[in-house]
């Protein structure tokens, strides 16, 4: 229990503004050290077989304005792919995503570090009348991307990863939710949101993630 929570905390967590094609975008930001070489976590987000491990498993044509899809249903396009330090795709889920293109964009970028680590910093931007955004705030995607990289945590140290369904279902997993959805709760407090509304955003998604 105390390797996941020194994981959730290893993690800085914001809110901000930003743009996409659609206009005006909300961000969930998370940037964090991995105590591995930039080309391994370059890897690790990049090449197919270690994506399934520790995102969902991914089809496609993975290269610069290739398409992409995850066995969760998110799906995209390849925007920007600069090896590696910056990649940038277009972010879509649901059946109807593909009628409101240019809502929603994820972009992940690498540095190293003087002590031969990766400083890694995610950035996902979405449209501000994204619908799931009144009812969840930025937990909605923020919880999400908290269980993402805790097995990408897992699976640069050697270790085995935690998946979503597992994590739901376990007792450190749920306890890691809870107070993930609680950070994202602070965070969107930071950035100005009102505190009725936060409060019942983070109850909302740690019910969402943890029924």
């Amino acid at each position: 229990m105390k390797d996941v929570l020194e994981e959730l905390a290893a993690a800085r967590r914001a809110m901000g503004t930003g743009r996409v094609p659609a206009g005006d975008a909300y961000t969930i930001e998370l940037r964090r050290r991995y105590d591995a070489q930039v080309d391994d976590v370059w890897d690790a987000i990049t090449s197919p077989e270690r994506l399934g491990r520790w995102l969902k498993p991914v089809t496609g044509d993975l290269r610069p304005g290739g398409k992409f899809e995850l066995d969760g249903g998110e799906h995209g396009e390849i925007l920007r792919c600069e090896p590696p330090r910056l990649l940038k795709v277009s972010w879509l889920y649901g059946p109807d995503a593909d009628a409101w293109p240019g809502t929603s964009e994820v972009q992940v970028r690498l540095a190293p570090d003087p002590t031969g680590g990766t400083e890694f910093e995610l950035i996902h931007a979405a449209y501000v009348d994204e619908p799931l955004f009144p009812t969840y705030g930025p937990g909605a995607g923020g919880v999400g991307w908290d269980l993402a990289l805790l097995a990408l945590a897992g699976l640069l140290a050697g270790g085995e990863t935690v998946g979503h369904e597992v994590a739901q279902k376990s007792p450190e997993g749920r306890e890691f939710i809870r107070r993930s959805a609680a950070a994202w709760g602070e965070a969107h407090l930071a950035a100005g949101g009102e505190p009725g509304h936060v409060a019942a955003a983070v109850e909302a998604t740690t019910t969402f993630y943890a029924p």
